[in-house]
């Protein structure tokens, strides 16, 4: 278990890092990104050279992600698909017809 000590600024705290390049996330910085254990972070560099520590979610997280968003087309994807691939072979057969 690694120990944090808190700076005077209440954005920073102090961790430890063990041997194995392990650290543990303070528990106000969990709660406040929505990491939950066990999970996963995203460490990005920006141009700066500053180091951001990001939430990735879980595939059960984003379960129902697109379902939230108003669709375009009450459509199913299947018949959208199936549409798609027709007009692409009649356009391919039309454009070998005329080539001949």
């Amino acid at each position: 278990m690694s120990e944090t000590e808190p700076i005077d600024n209440s954005e920073k705290e102090i961790v430890a890092v063990t041997k194995h390049g392990q650290a543990t996330i303070p528990k106000r910085f969990r709660e406040k990104l929505g990491i939950e254990a066990p999970g996963k972070v995203l460490f990005r560099e920006t141009e700066d050279g500053d180091v951001i520590v990001e939430h990735v979610r879980s595939p059960s997280e984003m379960r129902g992600f697109a379902a939230r968003s108003e669709a375009a087309t009450d459509t199913p994807a299947s018949e959208i698909l199936h549409e798609k691939r027709d007009q692409d072979r009649k356009e391919r057969d039309a454009q070998f017809s005329t080539e001949e």
